[in-house]
Order: C-alpha cells, then sequence, then structure tokens
C-alpha cells in the first residue's frame, strides 16, 4: 500500500511544481514545447538505451508478458475498433489505443513493484514489451499517418529508424543482445542526460495544465471516457481472467500481472501526441483521469489478491 502512495505523490509533487511554472511563466510561452522536445528527442533516447543497454531480455520470455501483452492488445484493440467505427481518424486512434492499454512502468511501475511487488525486475517485462514491441510499431503509424508515408518504399520501411525513441530502445536492445559493455565515458553522460526524461515529462505535463479546463469535456470527451474505462478496468480485468483462467496463475504471479496492467497510462504518451500534434487534449485528460482512477484501483487489487 505504501508503494502505492508514495509512487502517486512523487508524480503529483512534479506535477504540481510543473503547474505553478506554467502559472508563473517562468520558462517563457515556449516552455512546454521546449521540455516536450527535450524529452522526446533527447533525453528519453538516452535513458531508453541505457535502461535496455543494461537489461537482461532473457525476463521477455515468460507466461507474465504473454498476459501482458494480450491484455495490451485487447485494450488497444476495443478502442481501435471504436475508433474505426466513429471515424475519430488514425492519429487520434492511435493516441487513444496507446491510452488504453500503455502503462506507466517506468517513474510509477518501478516504485509500485519495489514497495506492493517487493521487486523491482518484475516491471522489466512490461517496460521492455512497450518500449520494443508497442512504442516503435505504433509511433510509426503515427509517423506515417502524419506525412510520412509519402515517398519510396524504401524510406517509408525505414520510418522507425528516423524516430528518436525507436532508436534509442532499439540500440539498447541490440547492446543487450550482443553483450558488449558500454565504456563508463559513453555511459555516464547518456544516463545523466536520460535522467532528464521523467521530470521534463511530468513538468511539461504539468505546465499543459494551466488554463485547461476539467478532463472530459468538450469534443474528446467520449474517446477519453473510452480510454480510461479500458484503462483502468478492462485492461486490468483482461490480465486478470488471462493469467488465472487461461494460464493459471495463483499467489504473487497473478497479483503482480494484474497490478501492472492496473497501472495508469504513462505520461510520456503526452510527449507522443505533442510532438505530432495529435491527440493532445485526449492524452492529457486521459492520463490524468485514468492516474486519479487508479489509486483506488490499485488499493483494491493489492487489497484482493496480496
Amino acid at each position: 500500500m505504501q508503494g502505492v502512495l508514495t509512487g502517486f505523490a512523487v508524480i503529483a509533487v512534479v506535477i504540481g511544481v510543473g503547474y505553478a511554472i506554467g502559472r508563473r511563466g517562468y520558462l517563457g510561452d515556449h516552455g512546454r514545447e521546449v521540455l516536450t522536445k527535450l524529452a522526446f528527442h533527447v533525453a528519453s533516447p538516452a535513458l531508453l538505451f541505457t535502461t535496455l543497454a543494461q537489461t537482461d531480455l532473457s525476463v521477455i520470455f515468460s507466461s507474465r508478458l504473454l498476459v501482458t501483452a494480450l491484455s495490451t492488445a485487447a485494450a488497444a484493440g476495443v478502442f481501435v475498433a471504436v475508433g474505426v467505427v466513429r471515424r475519430w481518424g488514425v492519429g487520434r486512434t492511435t493516441i487513444g489505443a496507446l491510452c488504453s492499454s500503455y502503462v506507466n512502468s517506468g517513474n510509477l511501475g518501478i516504485p509500485i513493484a519495489v514497495y506492493v511487488l517487493g521487486d523491482a525486475s518484475l516491471v522489466a517485462p512490461v517496460l521492455l514489451f512497450q518500449l520494443v514491441g508497442v512504442t516503435p510499431i505504433l509511433l510509426t503509424i503515427l509517423d506515417l499517418s502524419g506525412g510520412g508515408g509519402k515517398g519510396p518504399l524504401w524510406r517509408r520501411l525505414l520510418t522507425p529508424l528516423r524516430n528518436p525513441i525507436a532508436v534509442g530502445s532499439l540500440a539498447g536492445v541490440a547492446v543487450s543482445a550482443t553483450g558488449l559493455r558500454v565504456p563508463a565515458p559513453v555511459l555516464d553522460p547518456l544516463t545523466l542526460i536520460g535522467g532528464m526524461s521523467v521530470p521534463a515529462v511530468l513538468l511539461a505535463f504539468g505546465i499543459s495544465l494551466c488554463g485547461s479546463t476539467m478532463p472530459g469535456r468538450g469534443p474528446d470527451r467520449h474517446p477519453v471516457f473510452l480510454s480510461v474505462a479500458l484503462k483502468s478496468v478492462g485492461q486490468p480485468a483482461a490480465a486478470w481472467a488471462l493469467a488465472a483462467g487461461v494460464f493459471g496463475l495463483r499467489g504473487a504471479p497473478l497479483l503482480d500481472v494484474v497490478v501492472t496492467s492496473a497501472l495508469p497510462a504513462a505520461q510520456n504518451l503526452y510527449t507522443y501526441a505533442s510532438s505530432y500534434g495529435v491527440g493532445e487534449r485526449l492524452a492529457r485528460d486521459s492520463i490524468l483521469l485514468s492516474t486519479v482512477i487508479s489509486v483506488p484501483v490499485l488499493v483494491v487489487v493489492a487489497a484482493l489478491l496480496g
């Protein structure tokens, strides 16, 4: 229980600082854009590379990861199906699908894994799956839907290699898979730069709340409510059904997969939406509401399965 409260307290404080910065105008009119670009193009790729380069990739071969993959696909698939029927557009539907299924496994998942599950490495499979599997694919879709689909075939096939997030992730996996040891003079600066990623994302998110209307209002209210319902209830319910009913998980393994699936939408999804200029309000409102709702959800999950 302490891990849930600690994780959310840290995030709330940093977002609150960002909100105060925005209200005071300390970073000027373009502070949010600068922080977003810093996180997307520099800090986040560095963080992903240093994290994955030092991770044991053998953790991806487990039934827990398969449960995570299937529950992620289920939540995202429902949103995509509704988005196609309602004609929300490729970019907007992609952001909504991410908000419905992409969990905050980094800055919130780690403290919760430590204090609730007792092992920080338990979020590694989820982190790897999202960074290596989900992120490159969906960011490629955003690239192509934003005009990147024009041009020769070879250029379109190389779209993932032009995305800094995907490049950082894939480079880290390559280093880990080959067993190479990154020299300290190279790794240490990247680690220092990567340390800016989470604070920059949270501060930019806080600044974006200044002058904004209450979440869940306006033209994006239906996609927001759908993504929040899928993220907060649908995905953890699917994870529980798959883990217990299909894979026969019980006790701690069952708690692990349900808790990680019940984590709210990741803050870096707002960075993606802002960087591509699509679904920004959808991402912001979905992240905020799913973060608030996930507190009682995680408490209930921990009480029932813990």
